[in-house]
C-alpha cells in the first residue's frame, strides 16, 4: 500500500507541474495577465519610441544646422537690416513649404496632436514629419520668437499614427499609440524622459483630467526615445546651474507662494495676448503669406531693440539661471529685475506676432524662457526684501519654469519634473509642487492651446 501510495502522489505532482507549466505559459501569452492596461501593447510602444528617437535626433541635427548657417551667420555679420528682415524671410519660407507640401489644418503643432486625439481617431500624417522639421527650423534658425517643442510633439506623434497603421490597428489603439509618441518626442528633445512621459497623457486636457490608457506606453516610448537621443547628444542635463540651491528652510513658502501668484497673472498675460493677436491676424483680409511677412518684420523690430528674445532664448534662459555666479555684469540687463520683467514683456510679444500671424514654431519653450526671467525677477525682488532669508533668485527662476507651464500650458504633473530634469536639480521638488498647483488653480483653466477640452466627458472619445 504504501509503494502504490507513493506513486499516485508523484503521479499527481507531475500531472501538478505540467498544469502550473501551462498555466504560467498561458499567463505570459494570453488572458488578463496581458491585458492592455499591463503592457499588451509593449512591442508597438517600443517600436514608436525607436522611431520618434531617431526622428528626434535627425530634427536636433537640422536646428544644429540651422542655427549655424542661417542665425549665426547672419547676426555675426552685424548688419542692423539682417537681424529686422530676416525672422520675416523664415517665417515666410516655412508657410509657403507648410501650404505647398503639407495641410496648414494638420501641421500647427502641439495643437494639431491634440486635436488629432480627440477628433481625428489619432491619425496624423506622416507627411508633417519632413515638411513641419524643415518649416520650424526656417522660421525659428531666422530669428523667430518661438520653440522647438510644437513641431517635435507633432513629430512623435505621427510616428505613432504611421505604426499604428503599419499593423492595421484601431482607432482606439492608434490613439494611444500617438499619445506614446508625443510623449516620446518631448521626452528625447528636452532630455526629459519622465516629464516627457507624463506630457503625453496630462496635455489633452485643460483641468487636471488624464488620460489612463496611454499611461504605461508613453514611459515605455519615452524611455527609448530619450536613451536614443543622449547616446547621440550626451545625457547632460539641458541647463546647467552653477548655484542649484535647494529648499532646507519651511519659511520659505511665503516668498514662493508670492512667486506663483507672479507665474499665474504672467502667464493669464501671454494667454490674452496671444490669443488677441491671433485674433486680430485672422481678421485681417490679406493672404496668409503676407501675414507671416508682417508678422516676422514685428519680431524683427523687436529684436533691434532687444536681441535675446529672437529664437528660442534657450542662451538667455541659462544666463539667468547662472546670474548668481556671474560677477561680469551685476548690474547688467539680465539680473535687473525690470531688465528680466522687459525681456518678459518684449518676448510674449514676439512670441504672438511669430506664431500667431501663422508662422511655424511652438509656444512651450517661450513660456519657459518667460518662467524663468519672471521667477529670477521675483526671487531678485524677495531677496532684496527679506535678505536674511536665504533666497536664491536661480531657484527661483527654476521652480518659476515650472509654475508658468504648469499655468498656461495646463500639465502640472509635467511642469513639477521638467523643470528638475531641464536643470538636473532635484532639491527643489516640493518648492515646485507648491508652485505649480497654486498657479495652475489661480489659472482657471485658460489655456495656450485651442484643441484642449476640459475633461474626459468633454472629449468625443468619451462621450460616444
Amino acid at each position: 500500500m504504501g509503494k502504490k501510495t507513493a506513486k499516485k502522489r508523484h503521479g499527481r505532482v507531475a500531472r501538478t507541474g505540467r498544469r502550473l507549466s501551462k498555466s504560467s505559459w498561458k499567463f505570459f501569452w494570453a488572458g488578463d495577465g496581458m491585458s492592455f492596461r499591463t503592457g499588451r501593447y509593449f512591442g508597438e510602444s517600443m517600436l514608436v519610441g525607436v522611431l520618434a528617437g531617431f526622428v528626434v535626433v535627425g530634427f536636433e541635427w537640422m536646428i544644429r544646422a540651422g542655427d549655424r548657417f542661417i542665425f549665426e551667420s547672419a547676426f555675426r555679420t552685424g548688419h542692423t537690416w539682417a537681424m529686422a528682415i530676416l525672422p520675416a524671410v523664415g517665417a515666410l519660407a516655412g508657410y509657403l513649404l507648410i501650404k505647398r507640401f503639407a495641410s496648414l489644418e494638420h501641421a500647427r503643432g502641439t495643437d494639431s496632436a491634440i486635436l488629432a486625439y480627440h477628433r481625428r481617431h489619432g491619425y496624423v500624417p506622416p507627411a508633417v514629419i519632413p515638411i513641419k522639421s524643415t518649416a520650424s527650423v526656417l522660421t525659428v534658425a531666422s530669428g523667430g520668437s518661438a520653440g522647438y517643442e510644437g513641431p517635435v510633439t507633432l513629430l512623435g506623434a505621427s510616428c505613432g499614427s504611421m505604426v499604428a497603421s503599419w499593423f492595421g490597428l484601431s482607432a482606439r489603439t492608434r490613439r494611444i499609440l500617438m499619445t506614446a509618441g508625443l510623449s516620446a518626442g518631448i521626452a528625447a528633445l528636452f532630455k526629459a524622459p519622465l516629464a516627457g512621459a507624463i506630457f503625453g497623457f496630462e496635455i489633452l486636457y485643460s483641468s487636471s483630467d488624464l488620460e489612463y490608457e496611454p499611461i504605461l506606453p508613453c514611459f515605455i516610448a519615452s524611455a527609448i526615445s530619450y536613451t536614443i537621443y543622449a547616446c547621440f547628444f550626451g545625457w547632460q542635463p539641458m541647463f546647467h546651474t552653477l548655484s542649484p540651491g535647494s529648499f532646507d528652510n519651511s519659511i520659505r513658502l511665503l516668498p514662493y507662494f508670492i512667486l506663483a501668484f507672479v507665474v499665474a497673472f504672467g502667464s493669464r498675460f501671454y494667454i490674452m495676448f496671444f490669443r488677441a493677436t491671433e485674433r486680430a491676424f485672422s481678421q485681417i483680409r490679406l493672404p496668409g503669406s503676407l501675414k507671416v511677412v508682417a508678422g516676422g518684420l514685428a519680431t524683427g523690430a523687436i529684436g533691434l531693440a532687444l536681441p535675446p528674445v529672437l529664437g528660442t532664448s534657450y542662451g538667455t534662459v541659462g544666463h539667468v539661471l547662472n546670474a548668481e555666479a556671474c560677477a561680469a555684469c551685476p548690474r547688467g540687463l539680465l539680473v535687473s529685475v525690470a531688465g528680466l520683467f522687459a525681456f518678459f514683456v518684449l518676448k510674449v510679444v514676439a512670441t504672438s506676432f511669430t506664431v500667431g500671424s501663422g508662422g511655424s514654431g511652438g509656444v512651450f519653450a517661450p513660456a519657459i524662457a518667460c518662467g524663468g526671467v519672471l521667477g529670477m525677477a521675483t526671487g531678485i525682488a524677495l531677496q532684496a526684501l527679506w535678505p536674511g532669508m536665504g533666497i536664491h533668485p536661480a531657484s527661483f527662476a527654476i521652480v518659476g519654469m515650472a509654475g508658468f507651464l504648469a499655468s498656461c500650458n495646463r500639465i502640472p504633473i509635467a511642469a513639477i519634473v521638467l523643470a528638475s530634469e531641464m536643470s538636473g536639480n532635484f532639491k527643489l521638488l516640493l518648492p515646485a509642487m507648491w508652485v505649480c498647483c497654486i498657479s495652475f488653480w489661480l489659472n482657471g483653466g485658460w489655456t495656450l492651446y485651442r484643441s484642449q477640452v476640459h475633461n474626459r466627458e468633454a472629449s468625443p472619445v468619451h462621450s460616444i
